[in-house]
């Protein structure tokens, strides 16, 4: 019997192990904290998993499902669907930052940047974050001016590798390369750790693939990023 990948039902496996402390569980089913991110997962797509994770939600309550192909599930309505793109870094070494730009003086952001932070992945749009997604990992960032208009940080954890999410950038600041150095920096980091980064971007954003690729990261699994709503 062959042993499921850790970024396998990547979400479903955070949730079981290195965070199981950031959420709850119902049988076959489990959810971050509604403050910390809208993310949940299934130990495996079906009718019982989709009736234990009704047991977890009030009515209303909506939920983000990483799954192969986007379905209604019974007691659910489907609120949005996107194709996304698992990429993962398999080599031992991060990319050097580059020389030819001064690297930029990256901060760790804490609790009293929240706010910042939650209105620029609002503007950009990186993907789900909460008031305490950053609780999931270490977040950096970059000011200009005394403004926050770059970070990125680590979201999922699961045994051997842990995710790069958030990474968003200003849109007055964007073309000085904050994104691949924001990136670069949490994969060193990552890699220190002796565990490998990996990472989610939605598949019609050529511009962050190309980029990822360039950085060393590796198409690995497409999937569905797929929001829920718990009927009333």
């Amino acid at each position: 019997m062959s042993v499921m990948h850790p970024l396998d039902n990547v979400i479903w496996h955070a949730l079981t192990t290195r965070q199981a402390q950031l959420g709850e569980r119902h049988q076959a089913a489990c959810k971050f904290h509604k403050e910390v991110s809208l993310l949940a997962g299934l130990a495996e797509p079906g009718p019982g998993s989709y009736a234990s994770m009704a047991s977890l939600l009030p009515a209303g309550e909506r939920v983000g499902l990483l799954i192969e192909e986007a379905v209604v599930a019974a007691g659910f309505e489907l609120v949005s669907a996107s194709p996304v793109l698992q990429m993962v870094h398999e080599s031992r070494d991060a990319p050097a930052m580059a020389k030819d730009k001064p690297t930029p003086e990256f901060v760790a952001l804490t609790e009293s940047d929240v706010l910042e932070m939650m209105a620029l992945a609002e503007l950009t749009k990186p993907g789900p974050f909460s008031r305490r997604t950053r609780d999931m990992g270490d977040y950096f960032g970059l000011r200009v001016d005394g403004k926050l208009v770059a970070m990125a940080g680590e979201r999922l954890r699961v045994p051997g590798h842990t995710e790069i999410s958030a990474v968003c950038t200003h849109p007055d600041h964007l073309g000085r390369g904050y994104a691949a150095a924001l990136t670069t920096l949490l994969m060193n980091r990552i890699l220190d750790r002796g565990e490998r980064p990996f990472l989610h971007v939605r598949q019609e954003n050529t511009r962050a693939v190309a980029l990822y690729e360039r950085l060393g990261f590796e198409r690995r699994r497409p999937s569905q990023y797929v929001i829920l709503q718990r009927l009333m």
